[in-house]
């Protein structure tokens, strides 16, 4: 059996986007998804939306580049989901190849840094929802943002445009497009940072440091690592591994305790704001 190990933090982080899925079609009427673009999240490309496809749900996923396009496509057709999604590659976000109108939920996770012309792409966004459209954005206030820009992963940066990882920002341009605000809030709230970088990398990598001279420790590290400190959701949803869901929920008790928004803005690792044109 393969293994998919994405790390404590993306596992859990699916999780709680799947507990957040399940609210929102237990209040809505959803069908029919696209996500796009569906590059964001660390881990495994093109897999946010199996919790959709799960529940007999017709999924679109649209990403500009070809890599991730053969990934998702790979992934996906090892899940037991098999003809209730479509992965296209289309380089011009900013002129979607669907009608007005065509999807129930348009969405996509921490992507929205990655595209040139962003505010095009809401806007193209907006006109193919029917009615609801979700974006989620890194949360720049938690520690591990911080650490991860001016310590662990600067170069990144050169990568990415901050200026739209900003939900003020986002909600005046889908106002702009008649879409009416429904809800802000955080999500991916556990009690470590999030620096977007496996916790066990980082580990290896200042241990390769330190024993770059004896190979034999290298080697035994790595056997400790890849044999305890494995996190891979595609078993769970093989069904291989349903107790992965009890391992996350107990480690979810910051996520649900009762705080104030200031306390969670400062663990949580994402925002996010969902519209309606309804």
């Amino acid at each position: 059996m393969k293994k998919y190990d994405e790390g404590l933090g993306t596992v859990y982080e699916r999780f709680m986007l799947n507990d957040y899925f399940e609210r929102l079609m237990n209040s809505h009427d959803i069908k029919n998804i696209l996500e796009v673009p569906f590059y964001g999240m660390t881990g495994l490309t093109g897999i946010n939306s199996v919790y959709f496809a799960g529940k007999g749900c017709s999924i679109v996923l649209v990403d500009t580049k070809k890599e991730n396009v053969s990934e998702a496509e790979k992934l996906l057709g090892e899940l037991p989901i098999k003809g209730k999604y479509d992965v296209l590659l289309h380089e011009e976000l900013s002129k979607l190849p669907f009608g007005d109108d065509s999807f129930d939920l348009v969405w996509n996770f921490a992507a929205i840094w990655h595209v040139k012309d962003a505010d095009l792409l809401l806007k193209e966004m907006a006109r193919v929802s029917s009615n609801l459209l979700l974006i989620f954005i890194p949360n720049k206030k938690q520690i591990g943002y911080t650490l991860r820009k001016y310590l662990i992963d600067r170069k990144f940066f050169d990568t990415v445009d901050e200026s739209w990882i900003n939900l003020d920002r986002i909600t005046a341009h889908l106002k702009k497009q008649g879409m009416k605000i429904v809800e802000e809030g955080l999500i991916d709230i556990p009690f470590w940072p999030d620096t977007a970088i496996p916790v066990k990398n980082i580990f290896k990598r200042n241990i390769k440091k330190s024993t770059e001279s004896d190979d034999n420790k290298s080697t035994e590290t790595k056997k400790i690592f890849d044999g305890f400190w494995n996190w891979d959701i595609m078993s769970y949803y093989m069904g291989n591994n349903p107790r992965l869901k009890d391992k996350m929920e107990k480690l979810s008790f910051l996520e649900k305790m009762p705080l104030p928004k200031k306390v969670k803005t400062f663990w949580a690792h994402h925002l996010y704001i969902l519209c309606s044109k309804q």
